[in-house]
């Protein structure tokens, strides 16, 4: 077992000999990157499918089934963004003003991929709402990188200055060492069933079955855990504010499975229905950064309260404590922060991951710690938490992931051949022909697709299915 599995299977405080169940198809060459991004996607698959087929054997009988990991499907699934389309037609990708620019003194990275996003970064500078790259440029090349980071900030922006590892480690990266990729523990006591009772809806195939799941999360890593919790038989209710912009098609990447709701959680209305849901829920995630849901009740600890027995699982960008705990980020602003955009640049240039492979990374994390709750909860009943953080992953990718592929430039096969075309999956839906990238937890027995294609965002009715 290498050392991320180790590591992180401790951190679930699961059976230490479980993981000797788990078959790898290695396929070098694979995301290739200076840092061991293809380990990580492995580890962070493994642990995952390994917790869905623990669950399948409390809840539905049995043995604890054999778990398969093949690099091919782990590639595509951390692409998965990339690969679907409706129709034919894909989405855009990152937004212009998403992107690394030159300051005075080196380097920032800026998220605008959202429109209320944009408009702060072009507050935030000074600039119309209607300014171009060139004119961003312009505006950074005469600042500091901290500055501009800070000025963002202020106004509700997304920009980070780029640093080097070891800057972050002595700043606000100083809270990660020594600390567990993600946090699992149980916060009270709650009724459960007895133990080794099986489930009559469960099966090998569907361990989730019953299990109903709040998603208030959005773009990458939440939506990722809830889509995998989905595919494992769970009755997944996404929950978005109406003023929030989504993209439909960040929806049809990560909404298999699920049903989306709107609710404004402003209004008395509203929060009643949300109330209903909660009282019948097993599992709440939350993705949004922390304190910015407290007001509504929806802090771990105020969920946990009203409904005993939960499972509250809170993920963010940079962590519920240190100096930036509080912060909205992304994938490539914690890349840019930690050291990661400069270790894959060369040092002269930041660069980026093959993939976005810390919000993959920690949703699959995510959805792992839930489902080793839900069988601890199984065993022997309890409240549980969860909390994971992108910055966390990342520790994880450069601190506690060995490199087991061949370096970056080596053949892409053991044979000297193209790398593998990704295996991707069609269904017709109401609103097209959808393709997309198949779920690559795997399992003798397991799921081999989602029960239902995304449908439109936010169009659902509040209540559940099952």
């Amino acid at each position: 077992m290498n050392r991320a599995m180790t590591h992180t299977w401790a951190a679930l405080g699961a059976d230490p000999e479980t993981p000797e169940r788990v078959a790898y198809h290695r396929v070098p060459g694979l995301l290739p990157s200076r840092l061991p991004v293809a380990e990580l996607a492995r580890t962070t698959v493994a642990v995952c499918a390994l917790a869905a087929a623990e669950l399948a054997a409390a809840r539905g009988g049995g043995a604890v089934p054999r778990v398969a990991v093949d690099d091919a499907a782990v590639t595509a699934a951390f692409h998965s963004e990339r690969h679907v389309t409706l129709d034919g037609r894909s989405g855009g990708g990152f937004a212009p003003l998403s992107r690394f620019w030159r300051t005075a003194d080196g380097w920032v990275r800026t998220h605008a991929n959202y429109p209320h996003h944009r408009d702060r970064l072009l507050t935030a500078l000074g600039l119309p709402a209607g300014a171009d790259g060139g004119a961003v440029a312009d505006a950074l090349a005469g600042r500091r990188a901290v500055e501009v980071e800070e000025t963002v900030y202020a106004a509700g922006g997304l920009a980070v200055a780029v640093r080097d590892a070891d800057t972050w480690a002595a700043g606000q990266g100083a809270p990660l060492a020594g600390r567990p990729v993600l946090d699992l523990e149980r916060t009270g006591d709650a009724p459960g069933p007895a133990a080794g009772v099986p489930f009559a809806g469960a099966s090998v195939g569907a361990p989730c079955a019953g299990i109903r799941v709040l998603d208030l999360t959005r773009v990458l890593a939440g939506p990722v855990a809830t889509r995998t919790l989905s595919l494992l038989g769970a009755d997944v209710l996404r929950v978005d504010a109406p003023e929030l912009p989504e993209s439909q098609e960040a929806h049809d990447d990560t909404g298999n499975g699920k049903r989306s709701t709107l609710l404004d959680l402003r209004r008395s209305a509203d929060r009643r229905t949300f109330e209903e849901l909660l009282s019948t829920a097993d599992v709440v995630v939350t993705g949004y950064r922390p304190g910015a849901l407290d007001r509504f009740g929806l802090a771990p600890g105020a969920l946990a309260e009203r409904r005993p027995g939960l499972v509250v699982a809170r993920l963010s960008a940079w962590g519920g404590s240190g100096p930036w705990g509080g912060r909205r980020g992304f994938d490539s602003l914690v890349q840019a922060a930690t050291g990661i955009a400069l270790t894959e640049g060369g040092g002269s240039e930041p660069g980026a991951l093959p993939a976005q492979a810390l919000d993959h990374g920690t949703g699959y994390l995510v959805a792992a710690a839930v489902l080793r709750a839900l069988t601890e909860r199984h065993r022997g009943g309890g409240t549980w938490r969860v909390e994971a953080a992108l910055t966390r992953t990342a520790h994880l990718l450069t601190h506690g992931t060995d490199r087991e592929d061949p370096a970056p430039g080596a053949s892409p096969t053991a044979g000297g051949g193209a790398a593998p075309t990704p295996r991707l999956l069609e269904r017709d839906t109401p609103r097209g022909r959808l393709r997309y990238a198949p779920s690559p937890v795997s399992y003798e027995g397991g799921p081999r697709d989602w029960a239902r294609p995304p449908g439109r965002w936010g169009a659902d009715a509040p209540r559940w299915t099952t």
